[in-house]
């Protein structure tokens, strides 16, 4: 069985806790860090792209819910699952509140962390992807001349290549030579995909 894609990030100040879960993690084959406080991580901070976070919410000095406005503050947007020791749903809302993907009251049931951790984690995956994609589409607009922008933005906006031409002033043929190159740029093998990437990158032609 091959590991899970991404990386879960155990942040627990007690050690036995720690190593605990992150052996139940391991065994489900899924690749797995630990941290022995909120600081330390943050100190550390590696890279969070297909990852999340399962933290404990009392720990001393940075707390989880000390740690979830961190986070937000530094915009990382990583899924951030709470542990909370008996009688502390009140700290477990305030975390749901701030924008923590789940929550167990401990001791949990292992199987529905793991399938919270798996959830979180096929979430960061395809942001991810999407982040990706969504930079390379960027660049190949970037390296459109301002004229083929403006053809794109037509052809977005469902104008065909005479109205087009008429909107800018210049000949159809002209149209045709710009839109065979800025499809050629975007890597683009049909208009239906050219529009799909111009609107993945927030491309939206005049109403």
């Amino acid at each position: 069985m091959a590991p899970d894609k991404g990386l879960v990030h155990v942040i627990d100040d007690d050690e036995a806790s720690r190593q605990s879960l992150a052996f139940l993690l391991q065994t489900a084959k899924i690749d797995v860090r630990t941290h022995a406080s909120a600081a330390v991580f943050l100190d550390q901070l590696p890279d969070l792209s297909a990852c999340c976070i399962v933290t404990d919410v009392r720990m001393p000095g940075l707390s989880g819910i000390d740690l979830l406005r961190r986070l937000r503050e530094l915009n990382i947007a990583a899924p951030v699952i709470v542990m909370t020791g008996h009688g502390d749903v009140p700290l477990a809302v305030e975390a749901m509140k701030i924008g923590a993907a789940d929550f167990f009251e401990k001791p949990f049931d292992d199987e529905a962390l793991l399938v919270s951790v798996r959830s979180a984690l096929q979430q960061r995956e395809g942001e991810k992807k999407r982040d990706i994609e969504r930079a390379e589409i960027d660049s190949r607009i970037a390296a459109l001349s301002n004229r083929e922008r403006d053809v794109l933005t037509g052809l977005v906006a469902g104008r065909a290549n005479k109205q087009i031409a008429y909107d800018l002033g210049i000949s159809p043929r002209t149209v045709e030579i710009y839109r065979a190159n800025l499809m050629n740029k975007m890597q683009a093998g049909s208009l239906s995909e050219l529009v799909r990437m111009a609107l993945v990158a927030g491309v939206l032609g005049p109403s």
